[in-house]
């Protein structure tokens, strides 16, 4: 750490004397900040992923493309979105915020469902990612990053009149089809995009059931220039899963789970904007509905939740210092109906500012406050400041402030309200809200060429951090429906977290002549975390305590060549029940090879995931796919978002799935974890 601390320093002072002026370190415009602004003014470690970008990693899914993202560790059950838990600075999937277009999307249930988004990738303009809290402008939950997903719809400049279409069709054995279509319009007065996905598979046989899979996805996007000043945004979608979840949550020989999600999505948005401020009217709905089967003999877990936020935004621009003035009001509710958490509605409202100016041409300010009230913690003052002073080639950064999350409903009643519970994760309805202070600083540096250097230090001081610690029956708070002979783990405020890190990101992009072309972009993030007590956590001993993602694209008038690459180094873990355990780490690499046709108008491309062959798990059990070729042709007209098709969904471990995966033929869909070192019960716990 002293080290890094020391290369910072001399990356600064020495920036001016060692290059010469070059272009703008930084030209493209960010909004994950609320305000409009280049990223080096910001003070923070954002990544911006652009459609060009979305398009050319090879990835299957959105969860598989952050994957690649440097900062980002992405544990997995199973490919293709199955369920996906998105962690950065090694906090705890739930400390992660996914934001569409402005609102809100983390799933009120468990935050598992992060990667449910229900936007067709083709709709998708850039994902910008915020490393570090950023709760004074996004509020509860967003403590270790933001994932702000930014659509064309929301984006449209009504500036051009334009027609397009997408589509793919792939089918594989286990009756496996793939299939996706996309249609957009627009002109100088109006923009409208649609789009249907479907994957499915039957599956082949496993313990007791099948690997079967059946998702699908529906959306349409609307935008209006009403007249020079306002524009009207509206977003309808739908997204249904059905899959086989042995060992998704327990690793009981026993479970053959079966799981149906599904959710619907409504959003609008009315901005307002002139020469001096805008100002917009924000707002959205989700429902979703989880039925959860651990077996066809037992009750089902029924859960059904709805997710309501508002947002009302003015900023004002202003000559002096070139500032920016951002205030608002935010008010979101969260609702479940369960037959295994009870019934229960949550408010929270928040009131915030923003001011971001510009002092001697260098500096760069930005103060925030945010007043929020919760209706399980009560009132909450969560102030932030960044800083950034830039130079021509150089930028030095740094940000202080606080962050909250409160306990989701799986924390707070899971297993509350079944008649008899004989072992397994128990909620706690008195847990208090975590609560963080958060530090970092960094440089930015601009080499020739050019290439960007990004160097973060961070540190995040947490106390109450909820987790789930096993405790004996006589301690448990409510005990009118458990038997004294169970093994429970209580959801529990654990420890006072203390998590020291470093971030080192490189990213390029070249030119040889006119068609030769070269991105590249690579990070790696060193963790160490220390807590307050001995109660063992979870959470914090499945992330990677190092990590290294990488991608890059080279590309020339005759085709390109595209690989992604993670490294991970993390505790090793052992479920000797199912045969499954997680290696203290692994390397893998996914790479993709395009001959373009015709002018580029068409195309043969070839994808291998997993091309070194490794046998992983991100999370106990949850065995990936080994080495899957697959092969596509493609128009330049139809070629899809997350490459040309979904990589099947892994079974569970096995030499004859590898086997299969080898031969690059669909394979089942079944996943495997712990829940803190405790076996749930016939319920499906929170893992």
């Amino acid at each position: 750490m002293k080290r890094l601390l020391i290369l910072l320093t001399m990356m600064v002072a020495f920036s001016n004397a060692l290059f010469s002026q070059v272009p703008d370190l930084d030209p493209v415009m960010i909004s994950a900040t609320m305000q409009q602004k280049r990223i080096r003014e910001t003070g923070r470690n954002i990544s911006v992923l652009t459609k060009d970008d979305i398009k050319n990693i090879p990835a299957n899914s959105l969860d598989e493309l952050l994957r690649f993202v440097p900062g980002i560790e992405v544990q997995q059950r199973g490919p293709q979105g199955a369920q996906s838990d998105l962690i950065i600075r090694g906090g705890t999937f739930q400390q992660v915020l996914v934001v569409i277009d402005g609102m809100r999307a983390n799933e009120p249930l468990t935050g598992h469902f992060n990667s449910y988004i229900p936007i067709h990738p083709e709709e998708i303009e850039r994902i910008e990612v915020i490393k570090g809290a950023a709760a004074a402008i996004y509020g509860p939950d967003a403590v270790g990053g933001v994932i702000h997903v930014i659509t064309k719809a929301f984006t449209h400049n009504f500036e051009t009149k334009n027609k397009s279409a997408a589509a793919s069709v792939q089918t594989g054995q286990y009756g496996l089809f793939n299939g996706r279509i996309a249609l957009s319009s627009s002109n100088k007065k109006s923009y409208v995009s649609g789009g249907l996905q479907q994957n499915k598979a039957k599956g082949m046989q496993m313990r007791g059931t099948t690997g079967y899979f059946d998702n699908d996805l529906a959306n349409i996007s609307y935008a209006r220039k009403l007249n020079d000043a306002w524009q009207l945004m509206l977003r309808a979608a739908a997204d249904s899963r059905d899959f086989n979840a042995q060992n998704f949550y327990t690793s009981f020989v026993s479970d053959t789970a079966r799981e149906k999600v599904s959710s619907t999505w409504q959003q609008l948005a009315l901005t307002r904007t002139s020469e001096k401020s805008t100002f917009s009217i924000m707002a959205n709905a989700r429902q979703l509905k989880d039925i959860y089967a651990f077996r066809p003999a037992s009750i089902a877990n029924q859960n059904s939740t709805k997710l309501f936020n508002a947002d009302l935004r003015h900023t004002v621009r202003f000559k002096w210092q070139q500032a920016k003035f951002t205030s608002g009001m935010q008010v979101f509710n969260k609702q479940i109906v369960s037959n295994d958490r009870g019934n229960h509605k949550h408010l929270h409202t928040g009131i915030y500012a923003n001011l971001q100016h510009q002092l001697l041409n260098k500096l760069f300010l930005t103060e925030g406050i945010r007043a929020d009230w919760d209706q399980s913690y009560k009132w909450s003052l969560i102030p932030q400041l960044n800083l950034a002073y830039t130079g021509s080639i150089a930028t030095i950064r740094a940000s202080i402030s606080k962050g909250i999350r409160d306990a989701d409903f799986t924390e707070r009643y899971n297993n509350y309200n079944k008649p008899l519970v004989t072992g397994g994760s128990i909620g706690n309805p008195a847990l208090e809200a975590e609560r963080s202070f958060n530090m970092e600083m960094g440089a930015d540096l601009l080499l020739d060429k050019p290439v960007q250097v990004h160097a973060t230090l961070f540190q995040r001081n947490q106390a109450s951090l909820i987790d789930w610690a096993t405790t004996a029956y006589a301690n448990m708070p409510i005990r009118n429906n458990l038997v004294p002979t169970g093994i429970y783990a209580l959801a529990s405020n654990i420890a006072n977290i203390n998590t020291k890190g470093a971030e080192l990101d490189f990213s390029g992009n070249h030119s040889w002549g006119k068609e030769t072309k070269l991105r590249w972009n690579s990070g790696i993030t060193v963790l160490k975390t220390g807590k307050g007590n001995s109660i063992p956590s979870f959470y914090l001993s499945s992330h990677a305590k190092l990590l290294w993602n990488s991608n890059m694209r080279i590309s020339n008038k005759f085709g390109a060549v595209s690989m992604g690459t993670v490294y991970k180094k993390r505790n090793k873990q052992t479920a000797n029940a199912i045969n499954a355990n997680i290696s203290p780490e692994y390397f893998t690499v996914n790479l993709r090879i395009e001959k373009y046709l015709f002018k580029k108008k068409a195309g043969l491309m070839m994808q291998v995931d997993n091309l070194t062959d490794v046998a992983y798990s991100d999370l106990l059990g949850s065995m990936m796919p080994g080495i899957i070729p697959m092969p596509c042709i493609y128009s330049s007209a139809s070629r899809p978002a997350f490459g040309a098709t979904n990589r099947p969904v892994a079974a569970t471990p096995s030499p004859a799935m590898r086997a299969a995966g080898r031969k690059g033929i669909a394979l089942s869909a079944a996943a495997s974890g712990m829940i803190g070192g405790i076996r749930a019960s016939d319920s499906r716990p929170p893992a």
